[in-house]
């Protein structure tokens, strides 16, 4: 009863994360002057700022300490948070959104199968067949608006293969970390790592007061606050449900741009939105009806 009450509570962390993440899409529409490196500059400087207050207040004088103990693994985790942080906004630079968050879609695919290599995790069926029913969803969330493939595009779709591959890495360090070692100081390493490598490329900064302030916000409660959230949902999930659930970023991105910056989204978009969301209650609902008897 107990891990049930535990997974279903890690489910609703995912949710709620994925949710925060997805909001970065609207919130750069309003943005006047910064651009490209200087927005995952402030971003990850913020996010870092957010989680080492996090730290200071949770574990007071043995913070500096917690911080040291990460390990190896600790490690591995900030730098894959810090590759995911300049690829994907380095990759909007050099292709679409489209393009971007089609290659992104892959997470899933990659992550039960570094599960399966690296974790030994046996993958359901159930999953497997959620992953294909939802990158299928993606590819056709988008399908409407991928252009036509110059240079330059598959130039920025490779560095997108980034982010997937780095978050599929981080899940799998985050699993075999376990409940031995907390890894939410890992968020702050890879804030850390990642505003220390935009600041050369940014400077002379040209954000606006109004900028930083929204820049700020996603800091805070788009990256920092979320990517915490899924560190304390991984202890409870299995690698392949995290990336599943991660995907409600990518679903859920383009309604709050229709909602808040006026972009309608394609009926591809809905039906496709469709598709993955059923995917994801389909596995959940599994996932519960399967640990019913067991609890019993």
């Amino acid at each position: 009863m107990l891990k049930q009450q535990s997974h279903r509570r890690a489910v609703i962390l995912m949710i709620c994360a994925a949710t925060l993440w997805s909001i970065a899409g609207v919130f750069t529409r309003h943005l006047d002057a910064a651009r490209g490196f200087e927005v995952t500059f402030w971003r990850s400087a913020f996010a870092a700022l957010f989680v080492a207050a996090a730290l200071l207040r949770q574990q007071k004088g043995k913070a500096f300490s917690t911080v040291r103990a990460v390990g190896r693994l600790g490690l591995l985790s900030g730098a894959m948070w810090s590759v995911m942080f300049i690829c994907f906004m380095i990759a909007l630079t050099m292709t679409t959104v489209a393009n971007t968050l089609i290659v992104m879609s892959i997470s899933p695919l990659l992550t039960a199968f570094f599960a399966w290599l690296f974790l030994r995790e046996r993958i359901a069926s159930r999953t497997w067949l959620a992953i294909a029913a939802a990158f299928v969803g993606m590819v056709w969330m988008f399908a409407s608006g991928m252009s036509g493939m110059g240079s330059a595009h598959l130039a920025g779709m490779a560095v997108a293969l980034g982010v997937p591959v780095a978050a599929s890495i981080n899940v799998i360090a985050l699993k075999k970390a376990g409940h031995g070692v907390d890894l939410i100081p890992s968020v702050l390493i890879g804030g850390v790592l990642s505003a220390l490598l935009m600041l050369p490329l940014t400077w002379p900064l040209q954000a606006s007061l109004h900028d930083i302030g929204i820049l700020a916000i996603l800091g805070f409660f788009q990256l920092g606050f979320p990517c915490m959230l899924m560190v304390i949902a991984s202890k409870s999930l299995s690698a392949p449900e995290i990336s599943l659930l991660a995907l409600l970023e990518v679903l859920l991105g383009p309604l709050w741009a229709w909602l808040g910056a006026g972009e309608v989204p394609a009926q591809a978009t809905l039906m496709g939105g469709a598709v993955v969301l059923t995917a994801l209650v389909f596995n959940e609902l599994a996932a519960m009806r399967q640990s019913a008897p067991a609890t019993s």
